[in-house]
């Protein structure tokens, strides 16, 4: 069995910021030294509910302060991301953790609409949105040269570089809630992220 620990710590004021996003590094640090195997980091905006907002570049930061844990998003809101952009700094990140990444992806939140907002967006195609994101970001770690034309992108670059060390690519963790995705992460075999729901459904 392995244990993994899930950063997530609400920042009471702006003035507080700064604090506690290096209370969580440390303590992200502390997980290694305690002989966790994996550390996990969320992505929220605007209220100070994950203090550092965005997991990417903590991530960078983590990686250059521990050895041996893994280092995983729980999760990427992949709607709120561009697919090309989100696949350089999982390569980079990758190379710096030399292969200790893990990627946790969903949908954007469901409870915040506040968050798409903040970025010119609404929640009412998240889905199709994510799907195309999550299709040109694993594509295009192993495709090149590389294009694509879809509702939301359109892309055409010559390589990605860096390329990841964990090929093809880190393990793609699924954020699923509804029994239809619990079914379908099955089907497919990837493995999934979820949170406590009742053990009848």
């Amino acid at each position: 069995m392995q244990f993994g620990w899930l950063t997530l710590a609400h920042s009471p004021s702006p003035e507080d910021d700064t604090a506690a996003i290096f209370e969580q590094l440390d303590q992200a640090i502390a997980a290694e030294t305690f002989g966790f195997d994996g550390v996990w980091l969320t992505e929220h905006s605007f209220t100070g509910e994950s203090v550092y907002c965005d997991p990417v570049p903590f991530a960078a930061a983590l990686a250059m302060r521990t050895s041996r844990i893994r280092i995983g998003f729980a999760v990427i809101q992949m709607a709120l991301r561009h697919p090309v952009r989100l696949a350089i700094q999982i390569a980079l990140i990758d190379n710096l953790t030399r292969g200790r990444l893990d990627v946790g992806v969903g949908r954007g939140t469901l409870f915040n609409e506040y968050e798409f907002a903040g970025f010119g967006l609404s929640s009412a195609d998240a889905r199709e949105r994510m799907e195309e994101v999550l299709d040109v970001m694993t594509r295009a770690f192993t495709e090149a040269p590389f294009t694509h034309k879809g509702k939301y992108f359109n892309v055409a670059m010559p390589e990605l570089r860096p390329r990841p060390v964990q090929k093809p690519h880190p393990p793609i963790w699924h954020s699923v809630v509804s029994p239809a995705s619990f079914t379908a992460c099955g089907k497919k075999g990837v493995p999934i992220l979820t949170v406590r729901i009742p053990e009848a459904e």
